[in-house]
């Protein structure tokens, strides 16, 4: 794929992303529309998700009918062009009225992350990123903290009923042995973001779907984060933990969380 064919899906995806927020935005300042179901403990769905995901998945296939496309809600398979969408990330916080939530849409070729898309609309913030041409929020550049300092780090740990939460007890155990501050927001996607912006030094998840950071790992990578290899593997259909940090806390993180 040539450069151009990349430039023309970043811009239109990014227009896509702009209409899709603005919708989201929609549901969410009219609560009593949302209809909220429950997809199992803690997993909370709304009809915001579905809706977003339909106008996003109709037009791709208008835009660039080539490519695969991916939802969490409508499933799909990988191509050696696809895209990853995340229509609402962090719906427990959507539905509860909190503003930390986000649309997330991520493109890979040939399995390698090119472009990440993320809108965090109910904050007025809009995260982008391009494999080799840096991100930016709001059309500035952005950069990790370059922390080295564990003690001054703050590290979010997103957590999901896939594992035991005994695996994750230790973990919080050891990061706040390190001197770490541990926190936990509610949207793995935009915690990523929190990284690349240096509001944060570390996000981790012991397991997390593709859909949850396709679009962040290009936006932190390009932002100087260092991230686990996520995409090993069958990690588009099974999912695969995810370390993403400043780099000067690497060694330390990996030994708190275990993921290498």
């Amino acid at each position: 794929m040539t450069p151009a064919e990349l430039d023309l899906r970043q811009y239109a995806v990014l227009g896509l992303v702009t209409e899709a927020s603005r919708m989201a935005l929609d549901y969410f300042n009219k609560r009593d529309s949302l209809g909220i179901t429950m997809k199992g403990a803690q997993d909370w769905l709304t009809v915001a998700d579905g809706a977003v995901e339909d106008f996003l998945r109709q037009r791709l296939g208008v835009l660039f009918p080539g490519d695969a496309v991916i939802g969490e809600e409508g499933g799909g398979q990988a191509s050696d062009k696809v895209w990853i969408i995340d229509p609402i990330d962090g719906t427990s916080n959507f539905a509860r009225g909190d503003r930390n939530w986000c649309v997330s849409i991520g493109f890979l070729l040939n399995g390698v992350p090119e472009i990440g898309i993320i809108a965090a609309p109910a904050m007025e913030e809009v995260y982008v990123g391009r494999r080799g041409r840096g991100a930016t929020m709001n059309g500035q550049p952005i950069k990790v903290s370059g922390a080295s300092d564990i003690t001054r780090a703050y590290v979010e740990l997103g957590w999901s009923t896939r594992v035991p939460a005994a695996n994750y007890l230790p973990v919080i155990e050891r990061g706040y042995a390190a001197g770490a501050s541990m926190k936990r927001s509610g949207s793995g996607a935009l915690g990523i973001c929190h990284v690349a912006n240096g509001r944060s030094e570390a996000y981790a998840e012991l397991h997390i779907n593709a859909w949850d950071v396709a679009a962040g790992v290009v936006i932190a990578s390009e932002a100087g984060a260092t991230i686990n290899d996520f995409f090993a593997g069958d990690a588009i259909a099974k999912g695969n933990p995810i370390l993403c940090c400043t780099p000067a806390l690497v060694g330390q993180l990996q030994a708190i969380t275990g993921i290498i």
